[in-house]
């Protein structure tokens, strides 16, 4: 029987990004362990081979949720249930990071790359992503801030057949930024781009965020 892998987090679990061998039944090699039932409830502490036995029992594995503890806590779950039930959760929380794609401005941009970033814009709004709108100040450019969410302010006109911010753009540090969700598709039209087209992405204009 193989050792299987398991990334999540929570206590007594692995955390996001890290995936360790999660050891069940006779892969458990340490002679005690405590023990927790299918129903969440404490068992107590058990002789390793006992609570094996138990989880066999109810037809159900023993599996070593946190290998740290002394001694090692250990579930008795439908193993292959869990790992379904947490493949559908990475897959879930990866849907919902890569949901959001940023295009990045600077305060002295010109006319060819305003409109670039604009027409990538309205390209991934009507691909259904949220868009963040991002204007970074640099040094002394932080004495122009009314150029700069006036720009920020230009684009979202821009982008208003595709997209309606969340809130106000704001400064946060350096960063003026808002978000803009796509309107219903129904009611997307084109402006900057080709239907159907596609548009390679460019690394900074990417963000997958949590």
């Amino acid at each position: 029987m193989s050792n299987q892998s398991y990334s999540g987090g929570g206590r007594g679990k692995p955390q996001q990004g890290h995936q360790v061998k999660l050891r069940k039944n006779e892969r458990i090699r340490v002679p005690k362990v405590r023990v927790i039932g299918p129903d969440g409830s404490q068992i107590g502490i058990l002789d390793t081979q006992n609570a094996i036995e138990l989880a066999k029992q109810s037809g159900l594995d023993l599996v070593e949720i946190s290998p740290t503890a002394k001694p090692p806590v250990c579930k008795i779950i439908n193993f292959g249930k869990f790992m379904y039930d947490e493949g559908k959760k990475n897959k879930s929380s990866k849907a919902i990071t890569t949901k959001l794609k940023e295009t990045k401005f600077r305060i002295n941009i010109d006319t060819h790359d305003f409109e670039t970033k604009i027409r990538r814009g309205e390209y991934f709004l009507n691909k259904g992503f949220k868009l963040k709108l991002t204007l970074m100040l640099r040094g002394r450019e932080m004495e122009h801030k009314d150029l700069a969410f006036n720009l920020i302010k230009r684009a979202i006109e821009q982008l208003a057949h595709m997209g309606t911010p969340d809130g106000e753009a704001k400064l946060v540090g350096r960063n003026i930024s808002t978000i803009l969700s796509p309107v219903a598709a129904s009611k997307r039209k084109l402006k900057y781009n080709v239907p159907d087209a596609e548009l390679e992405d460019e690394e900074d204009d990417d963000s997958d965020e949590e």
